[in-house]
């Protein structure tokens, strides 16, 4: 007894000692999370919340807290914030609905290509496709620069074949507004006229990214698909060559067999592509900055640039704090409604109780009906069936006969 008890003193002393260790080896890290992620992220709170003007420390005693100003400033109160903030986030909205799907069909598309055994030089494209997602985006930009302005390479090759090609990095013009041009409709509907969220007014807000935008769409996908093809292309690899067998011989094609076998076995990895390139469609900024942020007539400002630009240049840090926030939240809840709808389906009536319950009578009544099912799979009808089964009981009585 005395022996357990002395054991069980020593294991406890051990079990102390490791969590001293453990807490001993994470402390660093934990400090560096705290110093560097959460006092930054609770002070920018306090600043959203404050008249801050970047001058001295916020925490001093002459900054005065102003509750909700700062963001009713930006969503609910009329005026110049509230506009820029409402363009903003059309311009990021439209960018989000174009950049996120579009890189990752070219993504999904590419890694099915390189994961061919039958393509010469898989390493040569995979390096190719994935090399624009390593380049400096600055780099990137200044190149797209060159191809897109008015005497660049893209309109030259437009105008071999005739057209006369936009400044596409200064032309305002909405997408949509362009195409409902062609049928002869330049101005909004009395409807459309009216205003709409965040001060813009619906036919603002239905206009489809501007010409320049456009552009910087047509770059994300360029350098974003490569990084997401690596991802698409693990998640190919990691499904067995005998699943796509066990399709061909239930006589599943190529395109059935991609769309009913690959794709939903590729749902986790599609969720991280689609989440990756949500976040990062939401917090674009560098693309911006290099080409100054006004180009295009402020049709390609985001959110992310309008926090910077209204907390160091207007020297506003409460309503840029408040930007920030703001676009937290956003990306949060289209995550969380992203993960809803990519979530995994149980037919109806199939889930719980109920479908363990027809599992287990399925397994039984397939006990009960074995050897027939049995004869069903090599063909014989039910006469045969009945033939084995008598075969099988005089059998089984001659044999208990003679012994």
């Amino acid at each position: 007894m005395t022996g357990t008890v002395s054991g069980s003193r020593r294991g406890g002393g051990l079990r102390r000692g490791e969590a001293r260790a453990g807490w001993l080896f994470v402390t660093p890290a934990v400090v560096i999370v705290v110093v560097f992620l959460a006092v930054p992220i609770l002070l920018a709170l306090w600043v959203s919340f404050s008249d801050w003007n970047g001058f001295r420390s916020p925490l001093n005693p002459n900054v005065n807290f102003v509750g909700l100003e700062n963001y009713a400033a930006i969503t609910t109160e009329p005026g110049l914030d509230q506009q820029n903030f409402g363009r903003a986030v059309r311009n990021n909205l439209w960018y989000v609905v174009f950049v996120v799907p579009l890189q990752t069909i070219v993504a999904l598309l590419l890694a099915v290509q390189v994961n061919r055994a039958v393509l010469r030089g898989r390493g040569f494209f995979r390096t190719a496709f994935y090399f624009p997602s390593v380049t400096s985006t600055v780099a990137i930009v200044i190149v797209f620069q060159f191809l897109f302005t008015a005497s660049g390479a893209v309109n030259a090759v437009l105008g071999f074949f005739g057209i006369d090609g936009p400044n596409w990095l200064n032309d305002a013009s909405g997408v949509f507004h362009n195409l409902l041009a062609v049928f002869g409709l330049t101005s909004p509907p009395e409807a459309l006229a009216q205003d709409g969220p965040l001060g813009i007014t619906w036919w603002e807000w239905l206009a489809g990214p501007s010409v320049a935008m456009s552009t910087l769409i047509a770059l994300a996908i360029f350098t974003t698909s490569g990084t997401f093809m690596l991802l698409f292309l693990a998640g190919l690899q990691a499904i067995g060559g005998e699943i796509d067998e066990a399709a061909r011989m239930d006589g599943a094609g190529p395109v059935r067999t991609f769309f009913s076998v690959t794709v939903p076995m590729l749902r986790p990895t599609l969720f991280t592509v689609l989440t990756l390139g949500l976040i990062g469609s939401w917090q674009v900024f560098d693309q911006i900055y290099v080409l100054g942020g006004s180009t295009g007539g402020g049709t390609i400002t985001t959110p992310a640039f309008l926090a910077y630009e209204t907390s160091f240049n207007e020297l506003q840090w409460g309503q840029g704090a408040a930007i920030a926030f703001i676009l937290f939240v956003f990306i949060i809840l289209l995550t969380l409604l992203q993960r809803w709808w990519l979530r995994e389906r149980d037919p109806k009536g199939m889930g719980g109780p109920a479908r363990r319950a027809r599992g287990a009578a399925g397994s039984e009544e397939l006990r009960r009906h074995e050897p027939d099912a049995a004869s069903a799979v090599v063909g014989a009808d039910a006469t045969d069936r009945a033939l084995v089964s008598g075969a099988d009981a005089a059998e089984h009585d001659d044999h208990r006969k003679r012994s």
